[in-house]
This record gives C-alpha cells, sequence and structure tokens, in this order.
C-alpha cells in the first residue's frame, strides 16, 4: 500500500473512530472540531487542486480532461467546473440567458 494510501486510510479509521464515541454530546462535540479543523483546510486543499488541474491543462499538448479525472481521481465534470473557474454548488450559478426564456 503506498504512503498516500495508507494516509487516506488512517483519516478514515479516525474519523470512524469520532463516530464510534458512545456518549453523544462528546461525538457532536468531536465532529464539530475536526468539520473546523477540515473548514481551514478547505480553501487550500482547492486551490491547491485547481492549480494541478490548469497546470496539467496548460501543457503543450494539454492532458486530456479525462486523464486528469482518472489521475486525480475526480470526475471528469469536476475538472470541467475547476477549469471554467466555477465554485460552489450549481444552484448558486448564474443561469445563461438561454435558460431564462
Amino acid at each position: 500500500m503506498s504512503d498516500e494510501i495508507e494516509e487516506v486510510q488512517r483519516v478514515s479509521e479516525a474519523l470512524e473512530d469520532v463516530d464510534r464515541i458512545a456518549d453523544l454530546e462528546e461525538r457532536v462535540r468531536a465532529r464539530n472540531r475536526v468539520l473546523a479543523l477540515q473548514a481551514r483546510r478547505v480553501k487550500g486543499w482547492h486551490a491547491e487542486r485547481r492549480d494541478l488541474v490548469l497546470a496539467l491543462r496548460a501543457q503543450d499538448p494539454p492532458v486530456p480532461i479525462r486523464t486528469i479525472a482518472a489521475r486525480l481521481e475526480m470526475s471528469a465534470g469536476v475538472v470541467q467546473d475547476i477549469i471554467r473557474g466555477h465554485t460552489g454548488s450549481w444552484k448558486d450559478r448564474a443561469k445563461s440567458e438561454a435558460q431564462d426564456g
């Protein structure tokens, strides 16, 4: 198993440990701490992911979207969203004129 997969597995096991906390109040407090830690990291993680996707597309020739998706283990749609600069939920995106009519 690669170091990368081992790291992800350790994080997954730690989250499962939090889910197994018997006392409801303690479990919710622990989950809140985990969510707060994740929220502090997510902006940087998204920026790093975007930088890599754009760098791969900037190569000559550009790495295909499906290849990027497979390499980074995400959907091609997410890769396209990153390239287009879309962030957030679809419900928060501006509608095109063709959809408004």
